[in-house]
């Protein structure tokens, strides 16, 4: 399948359905009930699918490597991230777009997987994992870093000033954010579907077939319609930003994209690999990051880092970004 031939997939066209009524500002939308189901599946089937393909590959050299160039990525671009973020954002804001763009989007990873099953490209089934291991870090790093502003701030004297502002912006306990970081309800089933998957085998996948398999892309490209109307109606958050943040919105995942290209050519990973490890570090969570940082630095503006990652990166990622990452990927490896 050709680059212009995957803009004609269902589930895209189905992504630029939900933007185009989401612009034309329709009442068609999905209820919040069936649009958690539809996650939860997507999470539970990927985490199936690749159980059954680590059954059959094993543990390998790769599987390792790609795992540790995951968590790599995971400590890296969220670093790099608020270092520059920093030069032109409070440490609050800085801090929480950093671990938007350092964490990761499971559905442009799932919509990634299965553009490369329709063009033929093999990739491991333990790159769920490796998505997995790439959500939390950012998380726990914004936090600290957040708790280190306070500190600063209570050391600079701003800690009277800080009292007077809403409750809402009293610091949270580190603690507790750091355990809801780490055990996420989508990504404890994501993992503990993989290891029913890796426990179960052929036998397993012969019986889950219908669900994990026939459903799956009817299941994608209806959640993608609820992501086009919800990236089309969090473009309004955008305005008045700087030019700056969008540039950070649509260049920094570029960046990082090329790092993991960089990483995953050192370590020789095959190409589905290696095109997967592209995307996700070039994706931006809008879901898991969101959810926790709201309570764990309410000093952050949401609107910020809620509109950059679903109402530009991710987008710019299911359109653009999966072809060329998997095209560049082609080209790289040979």
């Amino acid at each position: 399948m050709t680059s212009a031939a995957g803009f004609l997939d269902p589930a895209i066209l189905f992504f630029v359905l939900g933007l185009v009524a989401g612009a034309l500002k329709s009442d068609l939308e999905i209820p919040q009930p069936v649009a958690r189901f539809l996650s939860l599946y997507l999470l539970m089937a990927l985490g199936l699918k690749g159980g059954f393909a680590l059954n059959a590959t094993g543990l390998t050299a790769e599987v390792g490597q790609s795992l540790a160039s995951a968590l790599v990525l995971a400590l890296v671009v969220p670093a790099l991230g608020y270092l520059l973020l920093r030069r032109f954002l409070p440490a609050f804001d800085a801090a929480a777009l950093a671990a938007t763009y350092g964490s990761v989007s499971a559905v442009t990873f799932i919509t990634a997987t299965q553009a490369l099953e329709s063009r033929g490209i093999e990739y491991g089934g333990h790159m769920a994992a490796a998505m997995a291991l790439m959500e939390s870090p950012a998380i726990v790093m914004a936090v600290l870093l957040a708790h280190l502003a306070r500190r600063r701030e209570a050391a600079a004297g701003t800690a009277g000033a800080a009292a007077s502002t809403p409750a809402a912006h009293a610091p949270t306990a580190l603690g507790p954010v750091l355990r809801e970081a780490l055990t996420d309800g989508a990504q404890l089933l994501l993992i503990g579907a993989m290891v029913v998957g890796l426990l179960s085998g052929p036998a397993g996948a012969t019986a889950m077939k219908p669900f994990a398999g026939d459903l799956f892309k009817g299941m994608l490209a209806f959640f993608l319609l609820d992501m086009g109307l919800l990236a089309a109606r969090n473009v309004s958050k955008l305005r008045g930003r700087s030019p700056w943040l969008l540039a950070y919105a649509v260049c920094g995942p570029v960046v990082h994209a090329s790092l993991a290209l960089a990483l995953g050519l050192v370590l020789g990973l095959q190409t589905g690999n290696v095109a997967l490890l592209m995307v996700l570090a070039a994706s931006a969570s809008y879901i898991a990051v969101p959810a926790v940082i709201r309570h764990a630095i309410p000093e952050a503006n949401p609107s910020l880092y809620f509109g950059l990652s679903l109402g530009v990166t991710f987008p710019l990622n299911i359109l653009l970004g999966i072809p060329v990452c998997i095209a560049v990927a082609q080209w790289a490896t040979g």
